[in-house]
């Protein structure tokens, strides 16, 4: 006599998925039996309140508001391109001796900022305070006129 081909394991995992099979099935039959067909359209209407909600109910036309189009501003507000603000202050966050260059963290705004060595007044080091101008470059803003407060 020969032994049966079918393990434990394999019968395990027919019976699991006979009862997956069986729970899709009875799923589809629930959603087959609970979907209303033939809604009428104030059924499947939404509305927008005042407040930019969605509501059943339209709102109420004494508090809707009017918007014009030109004064809406839907994008990134446009810098300035004379980036020249004089007095602005910060804290050297990183400079290389070596290689001429570092940043300056922006006191009010935190912004990271490039400097040159070529637009320092005297010598500075990291965690300095410094006073300096904005000026646009190629790449983004950069520092000049940097001295030590």
């Amino acid at each position: 006599m020969a032994k049966s081909k079918e393990t434990f394991g394999k019968k395990e995992k027919e019976k699991q998925r006979l009862k997956r099979k069986q729970d899709k099935m009875e799923k589809m039959e629930e959603r087959k039996a609970s979907a209303k067909k033939g809604k009428s359209l104030d059924e499947m209407m939404a509305y927008i309140d005042e407040n930019g909600n969605l509501s059943s109910t339209p709102p109420d036309p004494r508090k809707i508001k009017v918007f014009k189009a030109e004064e809406m501003n839907t994008g990134v507000p446009v810098r300035e391109e004379g980036g020249e603000e004089p007095g602005r202050q910060g804290i050297v966050s990183f400079y290389s001796d070596s290689k001429g260059y570092g940043f300056i963290k922006e006191k009010n705004t935190g912004e990271s900022i490039f400097m040159h060595a070529s637009q320092l007044s005297e010598p500075i080091r990291e965690n300095d305070k410094v006073s300096f101008e904005v000026e646009r470059g190629p790449r983004g803003f950069n520092a000049v006129n940097v001295k030590k407060i």
